[in-house]
């Protein structure tokens, strides 16, 4: 394998319309115009933001990439299937020495700590369930990432997102990706309208086949790598034993009861538990039984049956609007989890930047600390979102 890419085969990629300046199809007459506008592209060391360095290198800008090391090396290279440290840092120097392009890594861990470990530690002592993930998207990435891209000088800050945008009349637009399997928006319900005005995604029409294909067909070391599966900085999903490490007097004991004051036993802390948990409950009464609610405060884990755990209104705070005009109410679909699919609802914004969202069916384990993203009711436009505090059954 060659160590830089010939131009001969850069021409495999497609060429993709950024929306920033002349469009590559415009020819050579317009090619230096392109080569002078300067766009970073956040690299993770994965095929997908390998490949979106790619297609601005082919498009002909002046291509930047930036890794950021968000933890710990020496426990981040023991690790497989890891992100944002190690060998993943090794993997998108790489691809940015073939595609001959300039290529930082950033070190952002106390921020990542601040922003989203610390953060990550108390929305669960707290009883919650957390999505760091989005945190880490809304602070460390598009946040401080978007602020070094501009003091850089860029035009535009590129990722590999399976998400799209485009131009509509009042500002740039989010919707969903050609690949809805693949479908990254409720990950990204709190990017802002300023950071879409700078942000590009250019895997948006393209599928996960398709991308570790031109990953091939140009010679990216990475084109088969596994994606990434855990949250980066919890090993084997083994949560409980990232926040004991983070915070040694988490495991204070309490009482596991029912839905109508009945103790059942003790557990050796909140931290071990989720809403819509029924595996390790450590406590058995002959029927199934699922965690319904938890309250860090009395140090109580609440469990009833399955049908306890249905919640049709819902109650968000922090939201993120990201639509045209702000109605008051609206027929929208909205989304609790990023592995489900948009669901009739009915959303109403209140003027202290919440919102209440009433699903057209009830769904089970909706717990605080998780996001409800909400989409346009016919179409695929995303609206925006916030974080779920509460619900009720109806």
């Amino acid at each position: 394998m060659s160590d830089v890419l010939t131009p001969s085969v850069l021409e495999k990629m497609p060429l993709i319309d950024l929306g920033i300046g002349p469009h590559p199809s415009s020819g050579d007459a317009r090619a230096d115009e392109r080569a002078g506008q300067r766009v970073v592209i956040a690299m993770s060391g994965g095929v997908d933001s390998s490949v979106a360095a790619a297609l601005v290198k082919r498009a002909g800008y002046d291509a930047v990439g930036i890794t950021l090391q968000l933890y710990d090396h020496g426990e981040a290279i023991r690790r497989k299937g890891a992100c944002c440290a190690g060998q993943d840092i090794h993997d998108a120097r790489a691809v940015a020495a073939k595609l001959d392009m300039p290529h930082y890594v950033l070190d952002y861990e106390s921020r990542f700590k601040e922003s989203v470990m610390d953060e990550f530690v108390e929305g669960y002592l707290a009883g919650h369930t957390p999505i760091p993930c989005i945190r880490c998207n809304e602070t460390v990435k598009f946040r401080d990432l978007l602020t070094t891209a501009r003091e850089l000088g860029a035009v535009a800050l590129v990722t590999g997102h399976y998400i799209a945008t485009q131009h509509g009349e009042t500002g740039w637009q989010m919707h969903r990706p050609r690949d809805l399997a693949r479908d990254q928006s409720y990950f990204l319900f709190s990017t802002t309208q300023e950071q879409l005005d700078f942000l590009r995604f250019p895997l948006a029409d393209l599928t996960k086949e398709e991308i570790r294909d031109y990953a091939a067909l140009i010679g990216l070391q990475v084109a088969d790598k596994p994606d990434s599966q855990d949250i980066c900085f919890v090993p084997n999903g083994d949560y409980a034993g990232v926040i004991k490490r983070l915070r040694p007097d988490c495991s204070l004991p309490g009482e596991i009861r029912t839905i109508d004051g009945e103790v059942l036993g003790q557990h050796q802390g909140v931290l071990h538990y989720t809403v819509g948990q029924r595996r390790g409950l450590g406590v058995a009464t002959g029927d199934p039984l699922y965690v319904v609610a938890i309250d860090a405060d009395k140090r109580q884990v609440i469990v009833g049956p399955r049908e306890a755990l249905a919640r049709a209104r819902i109650h968000l705070d922090e939201v993120n609007w990201l639509g045209d005009g702000r109605a008051t109410a609206m027929a929208v679909r909205a989304r609790i989890r990023s592995t489900g699919e948009p669901a009739a609802a009915e959303l109403t914004l209140n003027d202290k930047g919440g919102a209440d969202i009433v699903l057209a069916e009830a769904e089970e384990g909706v717990s605080p600390g998780q996001a409800c993203v909400f989409y346009a009711a016919d179409s695929d436009r995303v609206l925006g979102g916030g974080w779920i505090s509460g619900a009720s059954p109806s």
